[in-house]
């Protein structure tokens, strides 16, 4: 108890929390990079972590399973990082892939001896490369809300805004390439992450996300595999996708950042079960766990699945409200709504956005009543001809082939 106040005390003050923060990582960067002193590179491994370990998706897992399948790597070592590595031993069935666990020991062996580190995510502070090594930050998102630098009001639980910046600056003083899906996405990162003020504007490359390529290349037969992975083979209801972002000052000192969910399941029971199921997939950051026993057969929770991916490619449609999921779900033309029932909050308190709403790919609704008229009357709802317009500002370059360009320019 007792660790747990002091804990929260210095959580929720900004002067304690940065002190805290900064010795402590520069205790733990002193000692990473002691420790890999005399490594010598390995220019053929590489390693590979998604969100920090928690799972086996998005660009670092296009890019893996691109490499995997050309011959050329034959003789690379690939190496990926989890929070539960037991849970993906069936990586290893590739006689070239090690899976270890994510900030042990041995994570930090392969971190120093990799030639390229391959991530979806900031680094962890004290992960410093040398100057030999290449850190490949892919990113996980084409934003719509504002990221590091571009952040001018914050009502963050855990960050003020000068710790938001500093964190971007740890990470721009470290990445040799930062991926970027368009001209859009180029022009908003090289703002965020301060690349022309920190002299590494070079880093930027514009080779579209690999981790899109699968919704430019499935086929049908992954629709039955996933289906029936999820136990909807027999299931011939329209499947909505809901996916909300997180709230940056909704955070609980015990176990992170939270989601109070505004969403009446109840409600939506009554009016949508019969033609419809709701799979729910929380943001990775958010820590709390939602108890849906009481709505089996109508939702799903798939916040802990993997590959959202497969999600978007079953998908009838998509909810969401300012997650940059719906960049990605553009790509297959589906009708999309956005419930932003707290815009004018979130908007000027907590995060401001890069482009209006008004240009979104599909209505903003702000209460349920508006939410079920919009799904119920979604052929009327929905105009394709906007998304097209929308696709071809900003995912001009997610047309399959982005990990090989990657590859090509990282790599060969």
């Amino acid at each position: 108890m007792l660790k747990s106040t002091i804990k929260k005390i210095i959580l929720e003050n900004e002067g304690l929390r940065i002190v805290a923060r900064t010795a402590r990582n520069k205790l733990k960067q002193a000692r990473y990079v002691s420790r890999g002193l005399s490594t010598r590179i390995d220019d053929k491994l590489i390693v590979f972590s998604a969100y920090n370990g928690k799972n086996y998706t998005c660009s670092p897992r296009a890019v893996y399973e691109r490499l995997i399948a050309d011959p050329a790597y034959s003789d690379y070592l690939f190496v990926w990082f989890f929070e539960h590595p037991e849970e993906y031993r069936f990586l290893e069935e590739n006689i070239n892939t090690k899976v270890v666990k994510n900030q042990s020991a041995l994570c930090e062996k392969y971190l120093h001896r990799a030639k390229y580190w391959i991530f979806n995510f900031r680094a962890l502070d004290h992960w410093w490369p040398s100057k030999e090594q290449v850190y490949v930050q892919c990113w996980h998102g084409t934003p719509l809300k504002r990221l590091g630098y571009d952040i001018t009001s914050s009502n963050n639980a855990m960050n003020s805004i000068k710790e938001i910046r500093e964190k971007y600056r740890t990470d721009t003083q470290r990445f040799s390439y930062l991926v970027s899906s368009c001209r859009f996405v180029t022009e908003k990162f090289s703002t965020a992450w301060h690349l022309k003020e920190l002299k590494n504007e070079s880093a930027l490359i514009e080779t579209g996300y690999p981790r899109n390529d699968f919704l430019s290349t499935y086929q049908d037969i992954d629709i039955v595999r996933i289906r029936e992975k999820l136990g909807l083979s027999d299931c011939h209801k329209k499947i909505l996708l809901y996916a909300p972002t997180w709230r940056d000052n909704q955070h609980d000192s015990g176990c992170g950042y939270v989601y109070d969910n505004p969403v009446d399941f109840d409600q939506l029971k009554e009016k949508l079960a019969e033609d419809y199921i709701i799979l729910f997939r929380a943001h990775y950051l958010v820590a709390n766990k939602f108890n849906f026993a009481e709505y089996e057969g109508f939702v799903y929770n798939v916040s802990d699945y993997d590959d959202i991916n497969d999600l978007y490619v079953i998908s009838d449609m998509l909810i969401t409200d300012y997650s940059s999921v719906f960049f990605d779900y553009a790509i297959l033309e589906r009708p999309m709504f956005f419930y932003m029932y707290d815009l004018e909050d979130y908007r000027d308190e907590l995060r401001g956005f890069y482009i209006d709403v008004d240009s979104l790919p599909g209505p903003v609704v702000k209460t349920e009543a508006e939410l079920i008229d919009v799904i119920c009357n979604s052929d009327e709802k929905f105009d394709v001809e906007e998304v097209r317009k929308f696709n071809e500002v900003y995912n001009t370059l997610n047309d399959g082939h982005a990990a090989e360009r990657l590859i090509e320019r990282v790599i060969k």
